[in-house]
């Protein structure tokens, strides 16, 4: 294994540079608002490559169920995407670390998963959740993203969950973070 990716049983937990509207995945996890109204950054990205249909389901999710709360997670499809579905969660706006961000953080990526899951998706591409607008640290929002994935992936049921950054210097973060990880946190390799 190489230092962006580690095997966890028939689950591989990769870390890739790119552009996560052309992920190939079943699932690609798009960091939305909590009015699921669009937006800008990986929101907007989202929306203008996956099309009009994404938008519709968001508003008659929005009709139903009022949106989105942080650390909660919701499906549509994925509209003219490579993928199956978009998984739209709603991460913290960082204030400090005072109103329980981390934890917060730690849900949006832990609810992505388990619906993912019980939607049968077995292959999933995650952005960095919070780290644009929200402001949240990207270093320890790095370091919640892989250990969340970790713990939710021992459970079983994907082949892949893939953090998918969009600069360089994000995807050496992350490298960093998987390579840093504490050994009880870190699964023995296949």
């Amino acid at each position: 294994m190489t230092a962006d990716r580690l095997q966890f049983g028939d689950t591989l937990l990769r870390v890739v540079e790119g552009d996560i509207t052309v992920q190939e995945v079943d699932a690609i996890v798009n960091a939305a608002n909590a009015m699921l109204a669009g937006g800008g950054g990986v929101d907007g990205a989202i929306h203008m490559a996956g099309g009009p249909e994404i938008m519709v389901e968001c508003d008659e999710i929005r009709s139903r169920e009022g949106g989105c709360p942080p650390g909660r997670a919701v499906v549509t499809t994925a509209g003219r995407l490579n993928a199956k579905n978009v998984i739209h969660t709603v991460g913290p706006i960082w204030a400090s670390g005072r109103a329980d961000e981390e934890d917060l953080l730690a849900s949006a990526y832990r609810e992505s998963l388990r619906l993912a899951r019980a939607e049968g998706l077995r292959t999933i591409a995650f952005p960095a959740i919070s780290t644009g607008i929200y402001r949240f640290p990207k270093d320890k929002a790095a370091r919640i993203a892989l250990t969340t994935s970790i713990e939710e992936i021992s459970d079983g049921g994907f082949t892949e969950v893939r953090h998918v950054l969009f600069t360089r210097s994000d995807y050496d973060l992350y490298v960093r973070a998987m390579g840093s990880l504490s050994p009880p946190e870190r699964p023995a390799r296949d």
